[in-house]
């Protein structure tokens, strides 16, 4: 049992590492040139808005790989918890974060709403998912690993935004 625990939460921290550190040095990051160039949709809304931005985007990528690879250099046996290897893995949630991250952007921009504006489970989980969704092209986390994912983000989610928004890195506590 001790075993199943030690390999649940490794597998789950891993994948959360490159994940979050994306999501969230992405908005710390941020500004500059909107990844949309203010390109607008034929609906006339704009495809993404600017805070998804160039910068943001590829700092999001930058920092969840380096923490990826901070952990494959420096706890490799942590990584020996997942059948790949765990840099490549890496690079993958961290792109897949920020790709559902600018998905969930868009969707909301279709449903014609500005930025700044909540939408419940797509805020929350669109980086987590979109990470999970590249990354199964190596490895495919187990229907509870994810749970526990969700279920850890949402929790989590909440006061990161609020401690963001007290630090001014975000114009919304949401």
């Amino acid at each position: 049992m001790l075993e199943y625990l030690a390999a649940f939460f490794a597998t789950v921290s891993l994948i959360a590492i490159p994940i979050y550190l994306s999501n969230g040095l992405a908005l710390a990051f941020g500004g500059g040139k909107p990844i949309d160039f203010g390109k607008r949709f034929f609906d006339g809304r704009p495809l993404l808005g600017n805070g998804k931005t160039i910068r943001g985007t590829a700092a999001g990528i930058f920092f969840g790989s380096l923490g990826a690879a901070i952990v494959s250099a420096f706890v490799p046996q942590l990584t020996a918890f997942l059948p790949v290897d765990y840099l490549r893995y890496g690079v993958l949630l961290a792109i897949g974060a920020m790709a559902g991250d600018i998905a969930g952007s868009f969707v909301k921009r279709r449903m014609g709403l500005e930025q700044g504006k909540s939408v419940m489970l797509l805020d929350q989980l669109d980086f987590l998912l979109g990470g999970i969704l590249l990354g199964v092209t190596l490895f495919t986390p187990t229907i509870l690993e994810i749970l526990f994912l969700v279920v850890f983000t949402m929790s989590v989610h909440k006061f990161a935004n609020i401690v963001a928004f007290k630090t001014k890195v975000k114009k919304v506590p949401w």
